[in-house]
């Protein structure tokens, strides 16, 4: 009860407060009247038509002069001026985010480093480059700014087509090492800051592979996990196709009775993708490696992957000559319908592994398809479903054909007006299939192909030793190109210091070109000099590395 009387107390002496106290310190502004009537409202109009804003007012005379014209206009106009600001400040976030690049991926911002396995560094003396090789050379493409590493197969193999004839998928062939091999390179690669993209040869098997053998035995899940057609050893093939060597694409098989297709060589018996078990069996396959932490694929002989299911003979250039490979049209062999479902089916496989921040997975395809470009630009897929981040750039290849700049300017437009809106450009101007650029060009030209390489829009992709020019070796075989990598002066070139074994001669110039000295033209410098300023605005700066010296090496 006393709390209350005391409420009522101090609210009696606040109104009496408010109704006696002289307001203005200026006579001449003060009311004419106050009221004195205890029961008379505050509220009222005419008691307060001459009281002006005053601080410490109470509130129902902040709410009597709120409510007036000027300050509620006042106050909406300020109210719906902060709404358009934060509106035109979100539609403007938008519009930037939207006509903003995007950012680039790791696949973007560094070239692509091909690495031929066989050649490229030997760890234990055998004359075979191997993984534990590459291992020992992870500063180079460091001292490059490689962040990219494309390995050529190492799959379990006969060799009869240097591994691309693959007897097991998930195996690793002992020349190259083993599985422990591969998964301590990848750990390292990856601490370091380094990509590795993989071989995927999905087109074919080899011959000894353990699904031909079931399927040659007629074994009821296996027997059509290849392409078989009936013909006998005597009679003429199922039909005119042809390999890419110029054969016929037809092997009899004896243990079968049948004929099995082979777009390669005979080793390399040709997988029916019509059938949906061989479908699921390389989907597992890729996800076998990306388990493991394989940062993208290059999918080999993409377009011959379907052929059509009638067998008809494929017409001829020239119906009075034998059939041979480039006189027939390809109508019935690659780019078949169906081939571009196959791969997008497994670029969603791989999108599934790319979700987690900074383990997106890279899809690049192999088509040589010449003329055709508008058969290579439908490998990046659609504006609705994703295909390959981007098919070789092939036509670079050309450049020794013609050295003037209208040349070289036909070539570059000649993939930037035809790729789709929206989609990645990349280069290249040698590979483990080409003559190298030093010896089709010569090496004058080697450092401002080099720079060509480097300053176009897009991934430039390198073969290794392009970097420091080396040139092809006399070889009667298809192998001039992939002669062992010239670290060094010494032994073999710094390849394999050893045994003075190698697999293919050293090239006679190793002395004079090789990593060690940079070439006479300091093409690594080049490299570094370009690279180094996009590098360091994408990732966080490493420590100098100095270059190996051939006892680290």
């Amino acid at each position: 009860q006393g709390e209350d009387v005391l409420a009522g107390l101090s609210h009696i002496s606040v109104n009496t407060a408010a109704r006696n106290v002289n307001l203005y310190p200026f006579p001449s502004k003060a009311p004419n009247h106050v009221s004195e009537d205890p029961e008379e409202k505050l509220d009222s109009d005419a008691e307060y038509t001459q009281i002006q804003p005053y601080a410490g007012m109470p509130k129902e005379v902040l709410l009597l002069h709120s409510s007036k014209a000027r300050y509620r206009v006042t106050r909406e106009i300020l109210f719906w001026l902060m709404v358009a600001c934060t509106l035109a400040l979100v539609a403007l976030t938008v519009t930037v985010i939207a006509l903003s690049p995007r950012c680039m991926n790791w696949w973007q911002v560094s070239p692509v480093y091909q690495v031929y396995l066989r050649s490229f560094s030997d760890s234990d003396g055998d004359g075979v480059g191997d993984l534990k090789g590459i291992q020992k050379q992870l500063d180079h493409f460091q001292y490059l700014n490689i962040k990219s590493v494309w390995v050529g197969p190492f799959y379990r193999s006969p060799m009869r087509d240097s591994g691309y004839d693959v007897e097991d998928f998930r195996a690793i062939d002992p020349l190259f090492g083993t599985m422990n091999d591969f998964e301590e390179l990848l750990a390292k690669m990856h601490s370091v800051g380094l990509k590795l993209i993989m071989d995927f040869i999905p087109n074919h098997t080899s011959d000894r592979h353990r699904w031909f053998n079931l399927s040659r035995a007629t074994d009821p899940h296996y027997k059509d996990y290849y392409v078989w057609s009936d013909c006998d050893g005597s009679s003429p093939r199922p039909n005119n196709w042809v390999s890419v060597f110029g054969r016929s694409a037809w092997t009899y098989d004896e243990v079968r009775g049948q004929c099995y297709l082979h777009q390669f060589l005979k080793e390399q018996p040709e997988l029916n993708f019509r059938n949906p078990h061989v479908r699921k069996e390389m989907t597992d396959i890729i996800h076998f490696w990306l388990a493991k932490g394989v940062d993208g694929f290059r999918m080999g002989a993409v377009k011959h992957l379907l052929e059509a299911a009638h067998l008809r003979d494929e017409p001829q250039v020239d119906p009075n000559k034998a059939p041979v490979s480039w006189d027939l049209y390809h109508d019935y062999t690659i780019s078949q319908l169906g081939l571009h479902d196959l791969l997008r089916d497994w670029r969603a496989e791989m999108e599934a592994y790319s979700r987690e921040p900074g383990k997106y997975r890279f899809m690049v395809t192999e088509s040589y398809d010449y003329e055709e470009v508008d058969k290579t630009m439908m490998y990046y897929g659609t504006s609705l479903v994703k295909e390959s981040d981007f098919p070789f750039n092939f036509y670079l290849l050309d450049l020794p054909q013609n050295t003037s700049g209208l040349w070289v300017q036909h070539l570059v437009q000649l993939w930037m007006d035809n790729m789709p809106k929206g989609q990645w450009a990349n280069w290249l101007v040698g590979n483990h299939d080409k003559p190298r650029i030093a010896s089709s060009a010569g090496q004058t030209y080697i450092r401002v192909i080099n720079m060509l390489l480097l300053t176009l829009p897009g991934t430039p992709t390198t073969y290794y030793g392009e970097e420091i020019g080396m040139e092809n070796v006399n070889s009667a075989s298809r192998d001039p190109q992939r002669s062992p990598m010239q670290w060094s002066g010494d032994m073999n070139a710094g390849f394999n210091n050893k045994t003075n074994v190698t697999w293919l001669p050293v090239h006679p110039d190793y002395r004079s070109i090789n990593v060690e000295v940079q070439n006479s033209f300091n093409a690594v410098q080049l490299w570094r000099n370009i690279l180094a300023p996009l590098l360091h605005r994408v990732y966080p700066p490493r420590p100098p590395l100095s270059l190996p010296g051939p006892e680290e090496r």
